[in-house]
């Protein structure tokens, strides 16, 4: 079992950044492709971004490539995601995810576990 606790979120202002951290607990996550996911209100959860358990490979959704980063330190089992130049589009519950093995993984059926999510709120 692994268990994944999301930080970093709140309410900034168009244009600032944040950086997500994710927590895992119960195993260690290097052997495990990484994401996160955004839900907002009424709407899907949406693939964001992955990283292999390496490191050495990402993937990114079109909405946020460019703006948004995602790294890891197994380390330190954590995974983070770093947001640039948000908007209030940007405005949803952040989940990261585990998935087994080392592929990168884009759909919501692929994650093992998940978070319970952090709030991030982006006002005009």
């Amino acid at each position: 079992q692994v268990q994944l606790v999301e930080s970093g979120g709140g309410l900034v202002q168009a244009g600032d950044s944040l950086r997500l951290s994710c927590a895992a607990s119960g195993r260690t996550l290097s052997s495990y492709t990484m994401g996160w996911f955004r839900q907002a209100p009424g709407k899907e959860r949406d693939f964001l971004a992955a990283i292999r358990w390496s490191g050495s490979s990402t993937v990114y959704a079109d909405s946020v490539k460019g703006r948004f980063t995602i790294s890891r330190d197994n380390a330190k089992n954590t995974v983070y995601l770093q947001m640039n130049r948000l908007n209030p589009e940007d405005t949803a519950v952040y989940y990261c995810a585990a998935a087994i093995g080392g592929l990168l993984r884009r759909l919501r059926v692929e994650y093992d576990y998940w978070g319970q999510g952090t709030q991030v709120t982006v006002s005009p």
